[in-house]
């Protein structure tokens, strides 16, 4: 089962002089992500580089932001991909300290950036989410909210028209169960839509 994060975790190294801060944070999507890198480069002017990683919608990408090709943006992400994570993204924002560190001490450097940043993160399991729409009869409206709340779903809006129409978002593992409980007990009276 994938992973996310609860929250924003930093780590902070130095090493032969240059300082490695590193960040691992829970994004959506690659937007999302470019978005974060952006607000570090402005928040960092003097850095060197801004090198990230990220796994997040079936998307992956691995930057090195200047530093030598494959030295910093890939090693990251084989750290987030070792660690079964989606949606979530690992910055490094290093400032040179004058002394050259060689592609295995870069190699070594931003994994380990990445790799201390985790070992403080709090990982919460993903579960993905259906969305279901329905429609029912005045009469059954509170049923349904009765429904909802018993499974913990949650309800998205509601139409009121010549009936009610309401979309659900519960996780996908248990909409089966609730749409069989709901059908049971509206007694063939709840209409099933397709999502939008």
């Amino acid at each position: 089962m994938p992973f996310s994060l609860a929250s924003a975790v930093h780590s902070d190294l130095t090493i032969k002089k240059s300082r490695f801060l590193g960040c691992v944070e829970a994004v959506p999507d690659r937007a999302a992500a470019q978005g974060r890198v952006a607000q570090l480069r402005a928040e960092h002017l003097g850095a060197a580089h801004v090198c990230w990683a990220l796994l997040a919608g079936g998307q992956s990408a691995a930057v090195d932001d200047g530093e030598p090709g494959g030295t910093a943006g890939r090693p990251m992400l084989d750290v987030l991909r070792h660690q079964d994570l989606e949606g979530v993204l690992a910055t490094v924002v290093r400032y040179y300290g004058g002394v050259k560190l060689g592609a295995g001490g870069l190699v070594r450097a931003y994994t380990d950036a990445v790799a201390q940043a985790l070992l403080q993160a709090q990982k919460v399991p993903l579960r993905k989410l259906a969305t279901l729409r329905c429609t029912v009869p005045y009469a059954l409206e509170g049923l349904l909210r009765r429904e909802i709340d018993a499974a913990g779903a949650v309800l998205l809006d509601v139409a009121h028209g010549s009936q009610v129409e309401l979309r659900i978002s519960l996780p996908q593992d248990a909409a089966d169960a609730f749409v069989r409980r709901v059908g049971e007990a509206g007694q063939g009276r709840v209409g099933w839509l397709q999502p939008q």
